[in-house]
């Protein structure tokens, strides 16, 4: 009998989304800091972090309703390793014009991401490869970054060259 199916392959990654609340003080410590002392993220093991290898995208989602902090992407950055157990190695650096839920919900090809439809759902979370493109039509920073991590999508992946 078939195992259930799975909602997210690697041919259809674009990039990890994992997520942060605004209501955290460590969460905008990390923003202050711009990330410089991120170096893994905590995430629920799931059949998704054994996807998780080195050189792939991930953006921050910083969920909430603060004022100072409203939802949206604040960062992106790299994965560094493999998923050990609960956390994935990384590094971020800061958008310098985050990405608002209120954008992506607006926008008829973004209002669809997973972070959206379903806000305490997986983390890590992710973005396809076509989402991924729209974002970098929404966000020069993510346009730019994008582009610079096509490549790095499929190094790891077992069966490639």
């Amino acid at each position: 009998m078939a195992g259930p199916a799975r909602a997210l392959t690697l041919d259809d990654l674009g990039a990890w989304l994992v997520k942060a609340r605004g209501s955290e003080a460590s969460t905008s410590a990390h923003v202050s800091a711009g990330f410089a002392e991120v170096g893994s993220w905590c995430v629920r093991p799931s059949y998704r972090t054994a996807l998780v290898r080195a050189g792939q995208p991930v953006l921050l989602w910083v969920s909430g309703t603060e004022r100072e902090m409203p939802a949206g992407l604040y960062a992106r950055g790299v994965t560094t390793g493999p998923a050990a157990s609960d956390v994935v190695p990384m590094a971020l650096e800061p958008l310098e014009h985050p990405v608002l839920r209120s954008e992506l919900v607006a926008h008829p090809g973004l209002a669809a991401m997973e972070v959206l439809r379903m806000p305490a759902g997986s983390n890590p979370s992710y973005v396809t490869r076509a989402q991924l493109r729209l974002l970098g039509e929404l966000s020069p920073e993510l346009a730019a970054w994008a582009a610079r991590g096509s490549g790095r999508r499929t190094r790891d992946r077992p069966g490639s060259a």
